[in-house]
């Protein structure tokens, strides 16, 4: 869902975003636009929970650092507002998160749960992957409805992965693996 507002820096929209008639609102800010970011579905939900069960149980074991959720909302570059389903910051770049407005620092790692699909979203979704590589974030895009996930990484080519496949956290989460298959079971 698109606000039509007039148009404001990325300031006013922090300002704006913390409003007491916002509070119950997921607000990103792409490409000068505000979108309130909607609840999607269940199933949508539930990958986004399996994502979030795992990659916080590797975090909180081995001690790295934050994970959050869609409610935790990220300043990415210099003027964009983005609301990842999953998030990781690391402890050594951000030893602890803000505790209100959008995070300071962007995360780690950004993993983006894109279902349903259309024409609108997936330009939306291109924009704030573009955005996180400029700023050295990880992106995992996940399509469950497709059982597939997209990993982007600042400097390498995309890679596809599908539910046969296993996710591992790369140099951002060294060590974590999780087989894609568990996942979309």
């Amino acid at each position: 869902m698109t606000f039509t507002i007039m148009p404001m820096t990325a300031e006013e929209f922090d300002q704006y975003a913390l409003l007491p008639e916002n509070d119950d609102k997921l607000l990103e800010y792409i490409v000068g636009e505000i979108f309130n970011k909607m609840p999607s579905n269940p199933y949508a939900s539930k990958i986004s929970a399996r994502f979030v069960k795992v990659i916080s149980i590797f975090v909180d074991d081995n001690d790295l650092g934050h994970v959050t959720t869609e409610a935790g909302g990220y300043k990415i570059g210099f003027g964009e507002r983005y609301a990842p389903d999953v998030a990781y910051v690391s402890k050594d770049r951000q030893s602890e998160l803000n505790t209100s407005g959008y995070n300071d620092v962007p995360p780690d790692l950004a993993v983006e749960v894109e279902y349903p699909t259309d024409l609108a979203s997936e330009k939306r979704l291109r924009y704030k992957v573009t955005h996180y590589l400029n700023v050295g974030t990880t992106v995992w895009v996940v399509y469950p409805e497709a059982k597939t996930v997209e990993v982007y990484v600042p400097g390498q080519s995309v890679q596809f992965l599908s539910e046969k496949d296993t996710l591992t956290g790369g140099a951002v989460l060294q060590g974590f693996s999780v087989p894609l298959s568990e996942v979309f079971k």
